[in-house]
């Protein structure tokens, strides 16, 4: 399975993990705890099975709009029992058009958590997974105040969940 991700300007990407180190000095879960070089803060688009020669072709061209403007909102919570904690990648309309147009271009429609289809979709960029709801109120005494950031989501990215690769969809890499 590969997701596509889009992944932010230096300054923003320094701004989430210096949110994350806040998180792993308050001793709780953080993404920083991923010491992985392609560990960086991102916005999945959608999930696939493969990535051939013609579905690539159709997501540099759904991608054309890199760079772009993005705002990182507020904190978001996923889960029931155990927690994601993240921040809000507020939608422009030139952001949930792209969406649309890289899950169209995906032959496959993978959605295997129907997280991605129009209307379920919710852009974010994660902070901490797997919490406690006593450490989400830990992380949120850690956090602080999280005022927005404005940004941008610069390149994009095919990340092979089972190979742990990363791949660069775009002419930069």
């Amino acid at each position: 399975m590969q997701s596509i991700e889009l992944v932010p300007d230096d300054v923003t990407a320094g701004r989430i993990r210096g949110q994350w180190a806040a998180l792993e000095r308050a001793g709780l879960p953080s993404q920083s705890r991923h010491t992985g070089a392609s560990n960086r803060p991102h916005v999945t688009l959608a999930l696939t099975d493969t990535v051939s020669g013609d579905v690539e072709s159709g997501l540099l061209g759904a991608l054309a709009g890199l760079p772009m403007p993005v705002t990182v909102g507020g904190l978001l919570l996923f889960g029931s029992s155990r927690y994601v904690l993240a921040r809000s990648a507020i939608p422009s309309a030139q952001f949930l058009i792209m969406q649309a147009t890289v899950t169209a271009s995906l032959p496959d429609g993978l959605d295997p958590h129907r997280t991605f289809g129009p209307g379920r979709w919710t852009p974010h960029v994660t902070l901490a997974r797997r919490l406690t709801a006593q450490q989400v109120a830990l992380a949120l005494a850690a956090l602080g105040d999280v005022p927005a950031i404005s940004g941008e989501l610069v390149r994009a990215r095919l990340w092979d969940i089972t190979a742990k690769r990363e791949r660069w969809l775009d002419p930069v890499g």
